[in-house]
Parts: C-alpha cells; sequence; structure tokens
C-alpha cells in the first residue's frame, strides 16, 4: 500500500510538472491570428523594421506571454485583444535578442500578473522630511513595476508609444525593464550580467553617464535622455532602455559606450529597424550687429 501511495504521489508531481508545457505547446502549436499581427503592426512601431525571422519569433514570444500571463482591467476598463497583444508584444522587444540568443524560453517567469488602468491612477506614498514628519499624499503613476509578479500600466500612455507626441517615450519598456532589473535581486540598475567582468564595464559606464544625467538635470539642459532617469540607477537603467529601442540612432551618437553596454545586454541592435535620423542642421553663424551686439 505504501508503495502505491508513493507512486501515486510521484505521479502527481510528474504531472502537476509536465501539465503546463504540454498547455504552452498546444497554445504555441498554432500561429499567431492574423487580427493579432495585425496588432503588432499596428501598435509596436519597430515591428515594421524586422526581418521575417524576428518578426515571427516576436510573434511566438507574444503568444507565450498571452498564455502565461493574466491582464485585469482596472477603474472599470474592459481589456481587449488589442491592449493585451499591444503590451505583450512592447514587453516582449526587450527580450527578442537574448531569446535568439540563449535559446531560453522563459518570459519574465516571475511576472503574473497585468494591471491595466484607463489611464493616469493615483497611488497613496508616505514621504518623510529630515526631521522625520511623515506626510502621506496621492501620486500620479502612468506605470508601476512591482516585485512580487505585478505591472500596472496606464493605456493612455502604451498606446501613444511610437508616435510622435510620445518623443521616445514607452511606459510597457520602462516597467518591464524593473522586471529586468530585479533579476539580479535587487532593483539598483544593474540587472543579471553573468560575469564579473560585465558588471565591471557596466559599473563604470552607467555610474558616469548616470552622474551626468544629474547634472543635465541640475541645469536644465535636454539630451536624449530624460531627466527621470536622474531620480536613482534604477530609473536610470529603465529611462535609458527607452531610449535604446526608441531612438536609438540618437543614444548611440550622444551615448557611444552607453550603447555598446546594452548592445551586449539586449543582444540586439534596434537601430536596423529604424532609418537614421538626418544630421541636425547647424545655421552658419551671422556676424551682424543686432541691438548692439554681435550675433
Amino acid at each position: 500500500m505504501e508503495g502505491i501511495l508513493v507512486g501515486a504521489l510521484g505521479l502527481g508531481l510528474l504531472t502537476a510538472w509536465l501539465w503546463p508545457k504540454w498547455r504552452l505547446r498546444r497554445a504555441l502549436a498554432q500561429p499567431l491570428p492574423a487580427a493579432q499581427v495585425a496588432i503588432l503592426a499596428r501598435n509596436v512601431a519597430q515591428y515594421g523594421g524586422m526581418d521575417e525571422a524576428q518578426r515571427r519569433r516576436l510573434q511566438r514570444m507574444v503568444q507565450q506571454f498571452l498564455h502565461e500571463k493574466k491582464f485585469v482591467g482596472c477603474a472599470g476598463l474592459d481589456v481587449t485583444d488589442e491592449m493585451r497583444v499591444t503590451i505583450a508584444g512592447q514587453a516582449c522587444l526587450l527580450l527578442l535578442g537574448r531569446v535568439a540568443d540563449t535559446g531560453k524560453p522563459d518570459i519574465y517567469p516571475t511576472l503574473d500578473l497585468i494591471l491595466v488602468y484607463p489611464g493616469a491612477f493615483l497611488v497613496p506614498r508616505k514621504q518623510v522630511d529630515v526631521s522625520g514628519v511623515v506626510t502621506e499624499e496621492r501620486q500620479d503613476l502612468l506605470g508601476e513595476s512591482w516585485g512580487d509578479g505585478r505591472v500596472i500600466l496606464s493605456w493612455d500612455h502604451v498606446r501613444r508609444a511610437g508616435h510622435v507626441e510620445s518623443a521616445g517615450h514607452n511606459v510597457v519598456l520602462h516597467e518591464f525593464a524593473h522586471q529586468l532589473d530585479s533579476e539580479s535581486g535587487n532593483t539598483n540598475g544593474a540587472p543579471y550580467l553573468g560575469s564579473s567582468e560585465r558588471y565591471r564595464s557596466w559599473s563604470e559606464v552607467l555610474t558616469r553617464d548616470y552622474a551626468n544625467l544629474r547634472h543635465e538635470a541640475m541645469w536644465g539642459m535636454q539630451g536624449v535622455l530624460d531627466h527621470y532617469g536622474a531620480t536613482n540607477p534604477a530609473e536610470f537603467f529603465a529611462v535609458a532602455t527607452e531610449s535604446f529601442f526608441e531612438q536609438p540612432h540618437q543614444l548611440a551618437a550622444r551615448h557611444p559606450a552607453l550603447y555598446d553596454e546594452f548592445l551586449k545586454y539586449y543582444r540586439i541592435d534596434p537601430r536596423q529597424w529604424q532609418v537614421a535620423p538626418p544630421p541636425p542642421v547647424v545655421e552658419p553663424p551671422s556676424y551682424g550687429v543686432v541691438y548692439g551686439q554681435w550675433r
């Protein structure tokens, strides 16, 4: 009887281990529906510049993402297929090169739930001043990444990504960069890199460029990186990730060493998906006198 019980327990554990894998294989057995492919083409700006192998890989990753993750609408929002596929497609951009090089099928393995609000959402925050006084306030957010398997997003800002008015901002890339950052055990701007040599190079480059961004933010000088990245190293990594995928030519020109570190980490070059912008027009100096001053 004891042997039967042990055998039944072993069979149950084996079934529990194999069942999710079988369900995933079944979900991936069919191609991504044409309607969902159209959503990727419409709402993932980089998709049009990809080669056919990259597009197929992204489609398969999106299928896995949709199979494994749960979406919940908040504040009365009904989550549509367009929302789900758009978020999945943009999130999987960050893994496109890494999955190709390693063959790892893991798509954000610790993430379970995506909460979607119609627009910016309010969250309670406690602020402690230098004298120790605690003040409670509510803060408007566009997205948030949690270490307990949740990401929160504003759909209004998700759908703006890739359009002119977004100016290189992408809330999905930002929050999912935080998810990657946390894989090292801490969300501190240094994701899992695999070797001490890579960490030394990463630390040297990102520490320098983070300090430069803090200087730019202090003096109001705007470059390719948003000043929000000067908040702390984790936000710097997330903001730089946005620029890497949304404005790759500009980032490579202004921050070549940083771009090289991201090339090695993400294992893909987003410049191949975009036409390089024309060089800025530099007007020749004028030597006339206007109101008594040289110009």
